[in-house]
């Protein structure tokens, strides 16, 4: 009952998301303009999924994912929204089994996968397509831990291996899993009861775990970290490659833009923002700007103190409440990866890099409350009537906050009320305007994201794109050029400049070697495996008479755009017949 309940909360609170469509942040590039994605399930795609750093990320499994839901429902966005969901539910069952064998305890595991579930911190994970990588891997997660432990109830090869083989393809997924094997030897404390303090080992002879309810043996810790080592290999592998993968996209912000000392400030008042969202979850944003950096050293200095006394505290009471070192060291040890000593993207923090962690505050709460009123009469059904009120709430929150991701504009709108000067919010909203055709209200919201952040090269080409399509090319190639200054290997706007100088209208704006040079480096980029690009080589080659080429590149884009756009072929197929004809294509 508590598992049909747990998934049919979870499913009430979750079901509108499958009437939300794609949003233009970071869906586009991870699946609605991706044409690997569209491409579906293909060799070509799978060898792509392996070999791409595409995004910044190395996760062939998350991309597969996306393949393999294109390729059942196309660009029916709610089934990709459901797909995410069933995996969020299947994460709070595994986790609710888990915590059940690992502890022998049923309502407190039950209370930690409900707030798993139900918590709107975990909605960012579970309404935005593009956030797949975080449902998938967290699955993985589970599994792991689930193999772990029958491998510690009865320890054998096959197990320890099923284990290893879970934990690897979680990392591709989301390297977020790292921290794993940290969390792997927190449950061999508590609950498991294996880590075994002081020499006197082998007089302790096989005992019976009261919590996994199995036959263990305790050991000393260098023998448990032995046993980790496997994992901590494949996990050092997947921090070296994640690493090169973000460094060389650029995602990885330089040491001069936020120094070492900026970046620990931040991280330390991460922790605590967190939990303060854990306990009062409002005012959630899909983008959170870097503080004051003055105010944020300070802020970062007594947040510190706060954090070290409570690590103290947990430390000193290590003994007699064990499940406090667990929780407490699950949450500030998942957090690593993602609290910004190395800044990846521009955020300051983010809701859904708390999808794993919150676990470990959940199981203090479940745990370390009933302790506290442990003498008190009428605990029981003072207990279960919090716990209701509490999951109630955070399902009403959780199905309030998830309405902002039905589409861009009730996103970057709520964004815009719950924070300031969100260049990021200004211009996903104004991508959005643009594909409508509004391209007013494009070049405002690009003009106002770039009075913020002068240098915002995303928003330099969107500019440039709404201007383009307004006539102003002589502004448009400007735009353009600057944000390729500042992102040399940036594909998009390499792209369209090369577009405008090989097949514009107005001669003064055609510049076909100049074409050539930058559609050939945009093909480079993209290992001359995307369609429109090649379609723009093949025009590029065709302004510089070079027809034979021309004839060449737009035949290798029509094969690859057959199965990925309804309308590229068409178009690609009568610009060939005009480089056949040795005739240049020119923009009507």
């Amino acid at each position: 009952m508590i598992y049909l309940t747990l998934a049919l909360a979870t499913l009430v609170v979750y079901w509108q998301v499958h009437n939300y469509g794609f949003v233009n942040y970071d869906d586009p590039t991870y699946v609605s303009k991706n044409q690997n994605i569209q491409s579906g399930i293909t060799w070509e795609s799978l060898k792509w999924a392996f070999a791409t750093g595409h995004a910044g990320n190395w996760h062939p499994l998350t991309w597969i994912s996306h393949m393999f839901d294109w390729q059942l429902f196309g660009a029916n966005a709610g089934w990709h929204h459901l797909t995410s969901l069933f995996l969020h539910i299947a994460n709070a069952l595994l986790l609710f089994a888990v915590l059940k064998r690992m502890t022998n305890t049923l309502w407190r595991s039950a209370f930690v996968a409900a707030a798993f579930a139900l918590h709107p911190l975990h909605v960012e994970s579970v309404a935005w397509i593009a956030e797949r990588k975080d449902v998938l891997s967290t699955f993985f997660w589970m599994l792991t831990m689930a193999a772990y432990l029958r491998y510690v109830q009865r320890p054998g090869p096959v197990r320890y291996l099923s284990a290893l083989l879970f934990f690897a393809m979680g990392l591709m997924a989301k390297p977020m899993l790292v921290t794993l094997p940290f969390v792997l030897l927190l449950l061999d404390y508590w609950p498991l009861g294996r880590l075994q303090f002081g020499q006197n080992v082998k007089h302790l002879g096989r005992q019976r775990s009261k919590s996994t309810n199995a036959v263990s043996q305790r050991q000393p810790l260098y023998h448990l970290l032995w046993e980790k080592v496997p994992f901590l290999a494949i996990s050092a592998i997947s921090s070296v490659v994640t690493f090169l993968v973000q460094r060389s996209a650029g995602s990885v912000a330089p040491i001069e833009a936020l120094p070492l000392i900026v970046r620990i400030a931040n991280a330390i008042v991460s922790y605590l923002t967190y939990i303060q969202k854990m306990i009062w979850p409002s005012r959630l944003a899909m983008f959170y700007l870097y503080p004051d950096k003055t105010d944020l050293i300070w802020r970062a200095a007594a947040f510190a103190l706060l954090l070290g006394f409570i690590t103290v505290a947990v430390v000193c009471l290590m003994r007699r409440r064990k499940y406090l070192f667990t929780g407490w060291l699950w949450y500030l040890g998942t957090l690593i990866p993602v609290i910004g000593l190395v800044q990846v993207g521009e955020q300051a923090f983010a809701d859904r890099y708390t999808y794993v962690p919150l676990a470990g505050l959940f199981i203090v709460i479940a745990w370390g409350v009933p302790d506290l009123l442990a003498k008190w009469r009428f605990r029981k059904p003072a207990l279960a009537a919090s716990a209701i009120a509490v999951l109630l709430a955070l399902s009403i929150c959780a199905h309030r906050q998830q309405r902002h991701w039905r589409n861009t504009t009730t996103l970057c709108e709520h964004a815009f009320e719950v924070t300031r000067d969100n260049y990021v919010a200004h211009f996903c909203i104004a991508g959005d305007f643009l594909q409508k055709g509004k391209n007013d209200q494009a070049i405002a919201h690009y003009s106002h994201s770039l009075q913020i952040k002068q240098n915002y090269f995303i928003a330099l080409s969107g500019l440039a794109a709404a201007l383009c399509s307004q006539g102003q090319t002589d502004q448009a190639v400007e735009y353009y050029t600057k944000a390729i200054q500042h992102k040399p290997d940036w594909v998009f706007p390499i792209n369209n400049l090369a577009w405008i100088r090989a097949t514009h209208k107005q001669a003064k704006f055609r510049n076909p070697e100049e074409a050539v040079r930058l559609a050939e480096r945009a093909c480079q980029l993209t290992k001359y495996r995307n369609p429109t690009i090649l379609d723009t080589l093949a025009a590029a080659y065709a302004a510089a008479g070079r027809y034979t080429d021309a004839v060449a590149t737009a035949q290798k884009a029509l094969e690859l755009a057959q199965s990925s756009n309804e309308e590229l072929p068409e178009k690609i197929q009568n610009r060939l017949r005009l480089y056949k004809a040795g005739r240049p294509y020119i923009q009507p």
